[in-house]
Formats: C-alpha cells, structure tokens, sequence
C-alpha cells in the first residue's frame, strides 16, 4: 500500500527547492481515530509529507542533471517543531530547501505554513541516505 501525503506540488525549482500542499479534510481516514471528539492531523504524517516531497526534490534534481536515478531514504529528523496543530478544512503549504547534497546524502530543511496567513505550523531538518 502507497500513501501521498501531499495533494499538490506547487513549485519546483531543480536542485533548489519544492513547495507542495496538504489540505486537511474529514477525508482523511487517520481522523478518525485521533482525536474522535477533536480531530488533529498527526504531527508524523506532517513530518511524512514534508519527507515525501523532499524525496521528489531530491530524485527528480537528479533525474534532471542525467544522473542516475537513486531512490531519497529518509535517515534522520533534527530539530522537528510543532508549533501549532491542523484540523479538518486547514490547509498546510510544505516547503523544503536543499541546504546540502552529496554524492550519496542530502539535508534538507523543511517548514510549513498556513498559506492565508502565513502563520508557522512546523518546522524540520531531513537528512536522506
């Protein structure tokens, strides 16, 4: 089984940055069950996403430089902040900036925000094998 955590990608700028979208919804099946009578998105899901389209940073950066293509395996969170919670109809705009990358390694630093307002929901540090 395969989980998105994203629903879109919003930019891409190779070997720079990506910027993707996750909106919230009751759709969301994990709701359910945390918190049945306060539904919370999960702050791992969160930290999920953000590793997902940094994954697409990193593979599709490379894809475009013709090199070969090597799969981004999440080795290390640092830093992971959670500064305020998301509920059904929030939508969390996820950006991740290349800060290093390495033949066989990249870190990756990862915020997210509330896109009406600005307002910081997380933010991380990624490091990928």
């Amino acid at each position: 089984m395969r989980f998105f955590l994203l629903d879109k990608i919003t930019g891409y700028v190779p070997g720079e940055r990506a910027v993707g979208r996750k909106a919230v919804t009751l759709t969301d099946e994990i709701l359910h069950d945390h918190f049945p009578d306060l539904p919370v998105y999960p702050g791992t899901l969160l930290v999920e996403g953000a590793a997902q389209l940094a994954g697409f940073l990193l593979e599709a950066s490379r894809a475009a430089k013709t090199e070969p293509v090597l799969r981004a395996v999440l080795a290390q969170i640092d830093n992971a902040k959670f500064y305020q919670p998301l509920h059904p109809g929030d939508v969390a705009e996820i950006e991740v900036v290349l800060e290093q990358d390495l033949p066989f390694a990249a870190r990756v630093r990862a915020r997210v925000r509330a896109p009406e307002t600005g307002e910081r929901i997380a933010a991380m540090t990624l490091t990928f094998a």
